[in-house]
Order: C-alpha cells, then structure tokens, then sequence
C-alpha cells in the first residue's frame, strides 16, 4: 500500500508503452487512480495474536485528513474483522461514533464536517480474522488474506512458528483498517506484543523493547517516513 518503489517502474512502463504503440496497446484497460476523500496521515497499531485462533487483536489510532472538499464521513477498508467500538480521539478522550460495516468497508459517521487540511483521529478496537476471509489473489500469490500464521501451534517441528504480512496492494485491510489503496501513503508505529522467545520486524526503527510479567515482550517499532 505504501511502497515507493513502484512509481519508477510504472513510470518506465507508461513511456515504454507510449514509444513502442502496437494495436494491442489500444485495448487495454485503463486504470485510474483511486478517489481520494479523506488522506491517510498516521497509523498507530497496538497489536497482540491469537495464537491457537489464528487473529490480531488490535486497536488502531489512525490520523486522516479530507483531501481536499469538506466531509463528515470516512470510508475504511476493513476485511472481514469483528469492530468492537470506533470512536474519535479529542485531547486523549474517546467519543463513540455511529458507523455501518458490512464485512467489508466500515462506514463511520464522523462527529462533525472536517475541512480541508484539519486533522481528526479515529480509534478502532476491533479483530483480525484473516483465516476466515476469503478473497482472490493475483498471479504472483495466491491469496490476499494479509495476515499468514506459520505453524502457530509448534505442531510440526521442522517448521519454525512465525507470523507475517504481505499487503500489497490491497490486502493490508485484512489485518488492519485503513484506506486500502496504492495511492495513499502514512507515516505509522506498530506496537506488537508477542512470547518473549520470538523475535519481531517491521518497517521503521526499533524504538523500544519491553518484557511483561506474563512472558511477553512489546516491541515498539516506528516510521517517520510515509
């Protein structure tokens, strides 16, 4: 959803096109970008896993914008999660916010019309079920569930347990709301509790690392760059 290193390689693609025109070219389909309401601005993720069900438990800080018009509502990507509460943050206090899912998109009616370039977060408690999603892959993997546990249980001892994401490009709603599109980009910190005995990695710089009287360990990860 964020990754940078796309754009030259679509860019290269666009004037190779453009200087090699085949009739083959003229019926392609074109893609626009997406439509862009609200801007992604910071995305915190708390996030703790089930191992034995397979989920994230996570709560989510997530910072927009409007892009550019007035809006009183916000569209989330958010694939097959139970929401326990969505509410928007003022001076540290939560205030709970009427909203609509239907599996797929959350639909939040926010608490007043936000104007271009005001800044609003929304907090989202909800879980991660990526097993029980199912949706279609592309040529190059399979699935687009998001969220993969390996060997959860320490049942098969030639395999190591792990847990890992693959968002691209649209399947980072799986595990986490967003607006699940190429075009938007944000700056995020991913806390994540996990046994002791594992070892955690994210994008960003490691922050912080704290153990947990129940033999877990949080690692605080942090990007500053969207």
């Amino acid at each position: 959803m964020r990754r940078l290193f796309f754009v030259p390689f679509l860019l290269l693609t666009v004037l190779a096109s453009t200087a090699q025109t085949s009739p083959a070219d003229v019926n392609r389909t074109y893609r626009a970008t997406s439509e862009r309401i609200n801007d992604l601005v910071h995305t915190r993720l708390d996030a703790k896993f089930d191992y034995s069900k397979q989920q994230l438990l996570g709560k989510a800080w997530i910072t927009l914008k409007p892009h550019f018009y007035p809006t009183d509502s916000l569209l989330l990507d958010a694939k097959g999660m139970d929401i326990k509460e969505v509410a928007v943050v003022k001076a540290g206090k939560n205030t709970k916010l009427k909203y609509d899912y239907d599996g797929l998109f959350l639909n939040i009616d926010l608490d007043k019309t936000y104007k271009n370039a005001e800044p609003y977060t929304i907090y989202i408690d909800y879980v991660a079920k990526p097993n029980e999603f199912q949706a279609k892959g592309s040529a190059a993997i399979t699935d687009a569930k998001g969220l993969y546990f390996i060997n959860p249980l320490g049942e098969d001892k030639e395999k190591p347990t792990q847990i890992w994401t693959q968002g691209e490009t649209e399947a980072t709603s799986v595990y986490i709301p967003t607006i699940d599109r190429p075009n938007q980009k944000t700056t995020q910190e991913f806390i994540l509790t996990v046994p002791d005995k594992y070892v955690s990695l994210s994008n960003g710089k490691l922050v912080s690392q704290k153990k947990n009287t129940d033999g877990t360990r949080t690692d605080s990860w942090k990007m500053d760059q969207p």
